[in-house]
């Protein structure tokens, strides 16, 4: 079979986390097109679930504050870790875009909540190949707290809009080297053709 473009796009996509990002600022119409590459995912009775909240420049440091009260206040103190604290605020600030990933569902209730999760995964899978394919390094982040009705208020969403996480873009750094690994296909695969499944003769 004749090598495809896109199976290098695939396979060369990686998560770059902040910390590997230059500061460097990423051009409106760059982060543009990875929105509208976004938007055609597949969407089950075309509900297009996805909202996106798109934070740069001054605006990431609200956010960094945003996130640093929630985990604040709905963290139990078990759990509380101050690296924790102080990674959420610093973050935002390392990437020069921020863009908080949210499922509105179909307000009919005809299409499952599971499936609208599925296509906003899709928009997000879209947006990261968009950016390998353009040098462009990305990482979709969901600590605990975005799951929280305390961000859901503090960001403005609905009762009914789900946070599904946080999706940081920036520039590599010139040094970043990352390795790929996963399991090849054939061990996660079974095949069926002529026999039936579950038959025993």
């Amino acid at each position: 079979m004749q090598h495809h473009p896109i199976t290098d796009v695939i396979r060369q996509r990686r998560s770059v986390k902040p910390a590997l990002m230059r500061p460097d600022p990423i051009p409106r119409e760059t982060i543009e097109l990875l929105l509208e590459n976004a938007v055609w995912a597949p969407t089950h009775g075309l509900t297009e679930p996805w909202r996106f909240l798109v934070f740069e420049g001054e605006s990431r440091r609200e956010l960094a504050g945003i996130l640093q009260e929630v985990y604040r206040t709905t963290t139990p103190e078990a759990s509380f870790r101050p690296e924790k604290l102080e990674k959420l605020g610093r973050n935002p600030l390392l990437a020069p875009v921020v863009i908080v990933i949210v499922m509105q569902p179909d307000p009919t209730g005809k299409i499952p909540p599971t499936e609208e999760v599925a296509a906003v995964a899709c928009a997000v899978q879209n947006m990261h190949l968009t950016a390998a394919a353009i040098g462009l390094g990305a990482f979709w982040s969901s600590p605990a707290l975005i799951y929280t009705d305390t961000l859901r208020g503090r960001l403005g969403l609905d009762q009914t809009d789900h946070c599904l996480g946080l999706f940081y873009l920036g520039w590599p750094k010139d040094d970043v080297a990352l390795e790929g690994r996963r399991t090849p296909a054939h061990q996660k695969c079974s095949w069926h053709s002529d026999q039936t499944i579950g038959h025993h003769s």
